[in-house]
C-alpha cells in the first residue's frame, strides 16, 4: 500500500471506471468487489471508514430473527446466507455468538410463536446455522442465565447468531480494496459533482480534509454509498433530486457487564413497550440496544438523548431487576441514523423493511440505499452488477465470497511491534486491552490520521470509558505525532478536535 499522498496525487492522475462516494460498509463492500473485478476504482470517504453508521451499530452479523415477526422472510434467507459467508471468509472479524431468549407469562410472543419462529429461522437457514435453535424451560433459562427476572418465567429457547466489530469489519473492506488496486482515500470530501453537456456526472471535486487541497477525479460511474448522507450527494448531480432516504435513529448504551451479571447474550422484549432488544456481552461492559425511532436530525450531529437512555436502562433494569442500574453506570450511549430507502417504509421505522435499494440516476449516478451490515456483501456484488451493465461491460462474476477479507495476521504484527520496542508494549489504559503498539500499527497500516480514527475505530477506547477516551487523547497525540508529522501546536489542535468530536458523538442531548 502507498502512501497517502500518493493516493490522493492518483485520483487526479486517473480516469476510473468507477468512483464510490462514502466509505461506510456498504462503500468499502463494493469498492472490494470492483476492484475484484479488475475495474479501476477508487474510493473516497469525507471522515474515516466506518465513521458513521457503520461504527454504531449492535456489532451484529445476524440473520434478522426479530424480522420475522414482520414477515420479511427473503431478509432472513439472504441474512442467513451472508452470515455463514462472513463467519467463513473472516473468522477473525465474525464469530459465533449464542442467544438466550427468556420468555414470560403474557409475553406478546409467547413460547409456542417463539418456538415456530426459531424453527422458520433455522430452516431459511438451510439447516446450516452455527446450531439449531433449543427450547429451554424456566430452569434452563435460568441456569444459563440467572440474573434474569425469575417471575413470570415460563422457559425459553437458544438460538446462534454471529458478533462483530462493525468498525473494522469495515476497515477490511476498504483495506481489501486498496489491496486490489483501487485508490483509497478517507478524510477527502466530494465538494461536488462535474457533469457534461448532456448532465451526465463525469467525475467529482475532491477536498483533502488532513492537506487542504482539492483535486478532481474522473470517472466513467459514480456510486453514491453515503447511507444517512445519500439525499446531500444526489443533490450535488441533480439539485432538484427529490428525497429518497428516511433516517431512522438507533440508540446504544454500554454498562459494566459485573453490574448486569448477563452470561451470554440475550435478547429481550422491552417490558416498556414490548420491542426486541438486545443485552450483549462486549468485554468488560455489556451493550444495551436499540431503539428505534424516526429521525430529521444530521447524520453527522444524531446522539442519544436522556429519554433514550432512560428508556434503555428500564427495559434492562426490568429484566435484570439485580442490575439496578441508573444514568451514572451509563460508560459510553451512542446512536446511529439508518439509511432506509423511502419506497420501502411502512408507517413507523421499527416495521420499515431493511431491504436494500439501487437506483440509477437521470444523471447516471447510482445511489444504493436500505440494507444492513450483514447483507453489505451481497449488497455491494448487486451494486457492481449494476456498475457493469451501465459501463457496457462483459459481466464478471463477484468473488468476494471467497477471497477471505484481511487482518487476520493484525494482532500477530501488533505484537511483534510491542516485542521489538518495549514503550510500544505499555497499556494505554488499565484494564483495556489497547497499547501503543496499536496506535503506530493504526498510522502506519490502517490509514488512521486523527485522533478520532484511532480512539474511536482502530480502538474502542471511547465506547469502553466514561470520559470517551479524552483522559488519554494528548498522550496519544504525542505516540502518534512523530509519525503524522504533528508538532506541538498541532498535537494540541488534534486534542481538541478529539474533546468536539467525543462530544458531537457521545454527548447526550437533555442533560
Amino acid at each position: 500500500m502507498g502512501s497517502r499522498a500518493d493516493a490522493v496525487r492518483a485520483l487526479a492522475a486517473a480516469r476510473f471506471d468507477v468512483l464510490v462516494i462514502g466509505g461506510g460498509i456498504t462503500g468499502a463492500g463494493v469498492a472490494r468487489d470492483a476492484a475484484l473485478r479488475g475495474l479501476r476504482t477508487a474510493l473516497v470517504e469525507r471522515d474515516d471508514f466506518g465513521s458513521g453508521t457503520s461504527s454504531r451499530s449492535s456489532r451484529l452479523i445476524h440473520g434478522g430473527v426479530r424480522y420475522l415477526e414482520h414477515r420479511h422472510f427473503h431478509l432472513v434467507f439472504e441474512a442467513s446466507r451472508e452470515r455463514r459467508t462472513l463467519l467463513r471468509i473472516a473468522p477473525h472479524l465474525v464469530r459465533p455468538l449464542r442467544f438466550t431468549w427468556p420468555v414470560y407469562q403474557g409475553a406478546r410472543v409467547p413460547g409456542w410463536k417463539l418456538g415456530a419462529g426459531l424453527l422458520l429461522y433455522d430452516a431459511l437457514a438451510l439447516w446450516r446455522n452455527v446450531a439449531r435453535h433449543r427450547r429451554l424451560t424456566a430452569a434452563a433459562v435460568l441456569g444459563r442465565e440467572p440474573g434474569l427476572e425469575p417471575r413470570g418465567l415460563t422457559g425459553g429457547a437458544e438460538y446462534f447468531d454471529a458478533a462483530t466489530d462493525d468498525a473494522r469489519l469495515t476497515l477490511a473492506n476498504a483495506l481489501a480494496a486498496a489491496e486490489a488496486d483501487a485508490v483509497v482515500v478517507n478524510h477527502a470530501e466530494v465538494c461536488a459533482i462535474g457533469r457534461d453537456d448532456r448532465g451526465r456526472a463525469t467525475g467529482a471535486r475532491v477536498r483533502d480534509a488532513i492537506t487542504g487541497a482539492e483535486v478532481t477525479a474522473t470517472a466513467r460511474v459514480i456510486v453514491n454509498a453515503t447511507g444517512p448522507w445519500s439525499d446531500a450527494v444526489r443533490r450535488l448531480a441533480d439539485p432538484t433530486a427529490p428525497p429518497g432516504v428516511q433516517g431512522s435513529k438507533g440508540v446504544h448504551i454500554a454498562v459494566p457487564a459485573a453490574r448486569v451479571g448477563n452470561h451470554g447474550a440475550v435478547t429481550l422484549l422491552s417490558a416498556v413497550d414490548g420491542r426486541v432488544m438486545f443485552v450483549l456481552p462486549a468485554g468488560l461492559h455489556t451493550i444495551i440496544g436499540t431503539t428505534e425511532s424516526e429521525t430529521a436530525a444530521s447524520p453527522a450531529d444524531v446522539r442519544a438523548s436522556a429519554a433514550d437512555v432512560a428508556y434503555l436502562l428500564e427495559s434492562v433494569n426490568a429484566a435484570f431487576p439485580g442490575a439496578r442500574l441508573a444514568r451514572a453506570d451509563v460508560r459510553a450511549a451512542w446512536a446511529g441514523v439508518r439509511p432506509l430507502a423511502a419506497s420501502g417504509q411502512a408507517s413507523d421505522a421499527a416495521r420499515a423493511s431493511r431491504e436494500h435499494e439501487i437506483v440509477r440516476e437521470p444523471s447516471g449516478v447510482v445511489t444504493v440505499t436500505g440494507g444492513k451490515l450483514t447483507t453489505y456483501r451481497a449488497m455491494a456484488a448487486e451494486v457492481v452488477d449494476t456498475v457493469e451493465a451501465a459501463l457496457g461491460a462483459e459481466p464478471v462474476a463477484t468473488r468476494t465470497h471467497v477471497v477471505p477479507l484481511p487482518g487476520a495476521s493484525r494482532v500477530a504484527a501488533v505484537d511483534a511491534l510491542a516485542s521489538g520496542d518495549p514503550a510500544l508494549g505499555e497499556p494505554l489504559i488499565a484494564g483495556l486491552p489497547y497499547r501503543r503498539a496499536d496506535l503506530v500499527y493504526g498510522v502506519r497500516c490502517e490509514m488512521a490520521e486523527t485522533l478520532s480514527d484511532l480512539l474511536m475505530r482502530r480502538t474502542r477506547i471511547a465506547f469502553e470509558t466514561p470520559d470517551a477516551g479524552r483522559s488519554v487523547a494528548q498522550p496519544v497525540a504525542d505516540v502518534v505525532g512523530r509519525l503524522l508529522g504533528w508538532d506541538a501546536a498541532a498535537r494540541r489542535a488534534a486534542v481538541e478536535a478529539y474533546a468536539r468530536d467525543a462530544e458531537r458523538v457521545f454527548g447526550i442531548d437533555g442533560t
